[in-house]
């Protein structure tokens, strides 16, 4: 695994291995990296998962199964910028998969809470175009449609 400056830390309840095998599945260029485990006298049982880490994209993740305390909310998201309509189909139906909640704008919660924003890599020109009308479509949608935010922006 890279080494980075930041590194995203992502709590779960007891899921971090599953979630990070998820997301090397969703996204091409990922891969799995060291999983630990806790030991004797930790928070949790031993010998079940601690941390998990993968990568997607070249950037490094980190899942920790640290009880329920914490949950996700839609204040921290991760942005996926789609070159093509297919592109944002394919990511939208992955993350929305198995228990994944569609959301308003582009942004999608996956089954295990966490928020993702799915959008097309045009996006910024064409609100530039015609930022009104791009945005009043944009606000109606909940999967953007790459085809009809361009005929707004025209």
């Amino acid at each position: 695994m890279s080494k980075q400056k930041i590194t995203p830390f992502l709590w779960f309840d007891n899921q971090a291995e599953e979630a990070a095998k998820f997301y090397v599945s969703v996204f091409k260029d990922s891969k799995m990296g060291q999983v630990s485990r806790y030991g004797d006298g930790m928070p949790l049982p031993k010998g079940s998962v601690m941390t998990a880490a993968f990568e997607i994209e070249g950037q490094p993740f980190i899942a920790l199964n640290g009880g329920p305390e914490f949950k996700f909310t839609a204040a921290v998201s991760f942005v996926i910028n789609c070159d093509t309509q297919k592109e944002i189909d394919y990511y939208w139906d992955k993350l929305t998969s198995g228990g994944g909640d569609e959301v308003q704008c582009g942004w999608v919660k996956d089954k295990y809470g966490l928020s993702w924003q799915i959008v097309p890599t045009q996006l910024p020109e064409l609100v530039k175009k015609s930022s009104d009308k791009v945005m009043h479509a944009l606000l109606k949608m909940k999967k953007l449609d790459l085809a009809a935010l361009e005929r707004a922006a025209a």
